[in-house]
């Protein structure tokens, strides 16, 4: 589910390996990976984190199993699940050495959420990205402001609304990612990548990442909260029970006209 591991020059890498599933998460794998997020924040080797995924996805956001559990859960259950989850964006944004975000294909929700997260985002020309929320009677709101933080409240604004699927050379522009490279150079610009940043001094960089985290300030326990209620409510709502029930049961949702 999680492989993780350390080398000798203090690089961690945290490699999603749920290829059969397009690497999508449950409330099993975001625990998971909290724990390990938290146990590399405590370890003194630690220089910086690599976040990839195996097989053709990086992330298709959320488990269907998953899903389907969320959909009979109370506003109060709901309130808790989406808590997790953003203690997952929370843990991975606010890591203290830079964090890389090795984008081998399509990020959908969660997964775009991941992406955002990381300090540095690399992406395969191959890769895509969705924010289908809306599609589903829902909306990105606990990964909302580390994407908004990435490609802005304008973008936002279409790609939040219109749920619809962009390319690497979208997300390029849009600022999600900041490289795009051939699916066959990924690995060495990741290994270049590491290489510059392994150059620099461990607790400068530390200092940078809290610097800009401190001048940004968008993101706050209050924000978080928020957050997590809205999605609470949404998933609770019956449109929102409508949106997802209509998605596993492979119909079109209630609010679509149909002749």
């Amino acid at each position: 589910m999680l492989e993780h591991q350390i080398d000798h020059r203090g690089v961690v890498t945290l490699t999603l390996n749920r290829a059969e599933l397009h690497n999508a998460f449950d409330d099993l794998l975001i625990a998971e990976l909290i724990k390990t997020l938290k146990l590399y924040e405590q370890n003194s080797k630690t220089r910086l984190l690599v976040l990839r995924s195996t097989g053709k996805s990086f992330s298709a956001g959320a488990d269907l199993n998953w899903m389907k559990r969320v959909a009979q859960y109370s506003f109060a259950e709901n309130k808790q699940d989406a808590e997790q989850l953003a203690e997952l964006m929370s843990c991975l944004y606010h890591f203290p050495s830079p964090t890389i975000a090795v984008v081998q294909g399509a990020a959908f929700g969660g997964g775009v959420g991941l992406v955002s997260c990381c300090d540095i985002a690399i992406a395969s020309d191959k890769a895509s990205f969705c924010l289908s929320e809306v599609k589903l009677g829902l909306v990105p709101a606990v990964i909302s402001p580390y994407v908004i933080a990435a490609i802005g409240a304008r973008q936002a604004q279409r790609y939040f609304l219109t749920a619809e699927r962009f390319d690497a050379q979208t997300a390029f522009h849009l600022g999600l990612v900041q490289q795009l490279t051939s699916a066959d150079s990924l690995e060495q610009i990741a290994d270049s990548l590491i290489t510059t940043l392994l150059q620099n001094s461990p607790q400068a960089l530390k200092a940078c990442k809290k610097l800009i985290q401190d001048v940004d300030g968008a993101i706050n326990p209050p924000l978080r909260d928020m957050t997590t209620t809205l999605i609470a409510e949404l998933r609770a709502s019956p449109e929102g029970k409508e949106g997802l029930s209509a998605f596993l049961e492979k119909r079109p949702a209630g609010w679509l006209q149909h002749d």
